[in-house]
């Protein structure tokens, strides 16, 4: 079930998205050929999990002669994940070198090659689409492996920086497609089901998920954000490495996230600073901070 629920007051849009099937799988290597894809992989301690992800897909994206890089966007600092910023920053690092990019789980993998990586032409391609993803299945899902070109990305102004902690981004990100009339197009013709079209590898007794809602986030997050996004993301690269594992050449993004706790106190469920609790919140109405590169 989708948790995302839009509050009247904050979205009007009569605009609708129709999630059509298939409109963007291109197969002619032609087209690939003239694309570059940044697969973009929000990273934070889960080694494991990219040891089988890191091979696997670069094999996949071989066979279908993807001209593509693997970069890790591993989260560095002591705050809560932040899966939409840290595609923003990743999305600002690789755009003048890829065209399109591919917002991507690091713990779910692709077994199918009839599901294509290619450009994106018509709109947006959900390439774990809700019949097909092992354990989402509600229609405007549009999380797990999500390819978008690079001008849509900008015309929607990216993810929204207000989701610390686990889910609902996409969700908000749905609706940014959905403002801006960008269709969402999924595989069609695929010969596999829910329980084989996919491995999905996420052990959640190791791996939980930080599903804690602290402060007045779980109002804000059920909310259109028309403030925040790719142009205000705050951070800092601490360093850029250069990863091999087995077959597969990665580029490992080590970011640190900046929070103003004055906007957002919920990147840390920690209690406010007295200087903060005895003044009146505010209401998120945007990241006054400059875009590090």
């Amino acid at each position: 079930m989708c948790l995302f629920v839009l509050m009247r007051d904050e979205y009007t849009s009569p605009n609708q998205v129709t999630a059509k099937q298939g409109g963007s799988q291109q197969t002619n290597n032609l087209i690939t050929f003239n694309h570059k894809l940044a697969l973009l992989v929000p990273f934070r301690d889960r080694f494991n999990e990219l040891l089988k992800f890191a091979p696997h897909m670069t094999r996949f994206l071989r066979q279908q002669s993807i001209n593509h890089e693997i970069y890790i966007l591993n989260q560095v600092d002591g705050y809560r994940f932040n899966r939409a910023s840290l595609i923003n920053v990743g999305f600002q690092f690789t755009k003048n070198e890829c065209d399109y990019i591919a917002m991507h789980d690091v713990d779910l993998l692709p077994l199918n090659n009839q599901l294509r990586y290619d450009y994106p032409q018509n709109g947006v391609f959900h390439i774990s689409s809700p019949s097909l993803h092992p354990k989402y299945d509600y229609p405007t899902f549009v999380g797990g492996i999500l390819l978008v070109k690079r001008e849509d990305f900008e015309l929607v102004n990216g993810m929204s920086n207000r989701y610390w902690g686990w889910g609902l981004e996409d969700d908000e990100f749905y609706v940014r497609l959905k403002d801006a009339n960008i269709e969402v197009f999924r595989p069609t013709n695929i010969t596999t089901n829910k329980q084989n079209t996919f491995w999905h590898f996420h052990d959640k007794q190791v791996r939980k998920r930080d599903t804690q809602k602290c402060f007045n986030q779980r109002e804000v997050t059920r909310k259109r954000d028309h403030q925040t996004g790719l142009h205000d993301v705050d951070y800092k690269i601490e360093s850029v490495q250069v990863m091999s594992i087995d077959d597969s050449t990665l580029k490992v993004l080590n970011i640190r996230l900046m929070c103003n706790r004055n906007l957002t106190p919920w990147c840390t469920c920690d209690p406010l600073p007295q200087a903060h609790a005895s003044s009146k919140m505010q209401r998120p109405t945007g990241v006054n901070a400059k875009t590090k590169l």
